[in-house]
């Protein structure tokens, strides 16, 4: 049996990663090196959109890698054409900025919103951003970020934020009356890393509203809840709005690198060249995975499966668990699901991998569920018949 260390001596001991391996996957499982098979409920932390070794998807991407894997941005790549086209479809907005990951997708959107404001004259532009919000490490994410645990060590932050509690639209209002450097509101729709919290309906459209009446940015980080995750493309789409810049990642590429923010028309011409690139960004393998995981989604009806089985998975989860006590709440939408319980329980990562069920804990209280969007009623079953007995087990500690 291979041994995995808990740390290893060459890389950054940055993640605290439990003591396996993960040696191959299929579907919904995986396995690790020593032959263990495990219900993956976390998809790579939502990006394995499709599972594992899917076999439309496998084939494509073999046919990639054999012709091109990277090619710089001093030329075209077709498929980066053919993929941005495909995200103007299916959001209504008009072009698209293709990088590698979240972080950066949102790095773009804050220079967006920063040139947005020194295009109108404004020398110091302000963004509005969220309480409990995540939006990546970089030291401009970070600062966008709403948790001072993972921005502890790394100041001086950058300025230019204004942070409101959620779902508040007067407090939204008042934190930015009489301010004339307000350039954009930025959120994630639902928060991932924050706990599963998910901005209202009507919230939703309240801000869209205000924003057209300033001449805001409205910024919607749909990296962790896009894609299909809650039943619709992106997770805004439930209150009929549409943003003005759209940071996606994780689930697009289905496990190939790729971030992306998308624009509609008061965003799209703001970059002109020289103000933004990237080296892997819009690189033909990450530009064929996007428009195969796409396509794969289309043709198997990936987004009603994750609304059904989502509300499959998260109304067994709250006639199992909602009414116990030391459990807070079970909420989230589509296959993106989260189960606060009232106190830390990080240790349910190790007990539910013991178990063979992958998930994470967030945000220290918050059992959290993200699994492939190929997931069916009787794989959330079985989520559900090993998570449930290891909750009640720790609420009875």
């Amino acid at each position: 049996m291979a041994q995995i260390e808990a740390s290893s001596p060459h890389t950054m001991n940055t993640y605290g990663r439990l003591p396996i391996a993960l040696s191959h996957g299929q579907g919904v499982h995986v396995w690790d090196v020593n032959g263990k098979r495990y219900l993956d409920a976390l998809a790579g932390i939502a990006v394995n959109t499709l599972g594992h070794n899917h076999p439309k998807l496998v084939p494509a991407l073999q046919d990639q890698i054999s012709k091109i894997i990277h090619s710089c941005n001093y030329y075209h790549v077709p498929n980066a054409e053919k993929l941005a086209a495909k995200l103007v479809e299916l959001s209504g907005m008009t072009n698209v900025f293709f990088g590698s990951t979240g972080l950066e997708a949102n790095e773009a959107a804050i220079k967006l919103a920063r040139k947005f404001g020194h295009d109108k004259g404004i020398e110091r532009p302000e963004i509005v951003v969220y309480e409990k919000a995540f939006h990546g490490r970089s030291i401009a994410t970070l600062s966008a970020t709403g948790n001072e645990k993972v921005q502890q060590g790394f100041g001086p932050l950058v300025e230019g934020f204004i942070r409101v509690p959620l779902n508040d639209i007067d407090a939204l209002k008042q934190a930015t009356e009489g301010n004339p450097n307000v350039v954009a509101v930025f959120f994630e729709t639902i928060q991932g890393e924050g706990g599963i919290n998910q901005m209202r309906i009507d919230y939703l459209k309240q801000v869209r509203a205000l924003c057209d009446q300033k001449d805001w940015l409205l910024m919607i980080d749909e990296v962790q809840c896009g894609m299909g995750r809650t039943g619709k493309w992106f997770a805004h789409q439930w209150a009929g709005i549409v943003p003005d810049v759209m940071p996606l990642a994780k689930g697009l590429g289905s496990g190939v690198p790729i971030g992306a923010v998308v624009a509609g028309p008061k965003a799209a011409n703001i970059f002109q060249p020289g103000n933004h690139g990237t080296t892997f960004g819009g690189n033909p393998l990450a530009m064929r995975a996007g428009v195969e995981t796409i396509r794969i989604m289309e043709e198997d009806g990936l987004l009603e499966s994750a609304a059904r089985v989502g509300a499959h998975l998260k109304g067994a989860l709250q006639r199992e668990l909602g009414n116990l006590d030391g459990v807070v709440e079970v909420r989230g939408q589509g296959l993106m699901i989260g189960v606060e319980l009232a106190r830390n329980c990080s240790v349910l990562t190790q007990r539910a991998c013991d178990a063979g069920l992958l998930i994470s804990v967030t945000a220290d209280t918050v059992i959290r569920l993200l699994p492939p969007l190929i997931m069916t009623e009787a794989e959330a079953d079985q989520v559900i018949a090993i998570l449930v007995p290891l909750v009640k087990d720790f609420l009875a500690q």
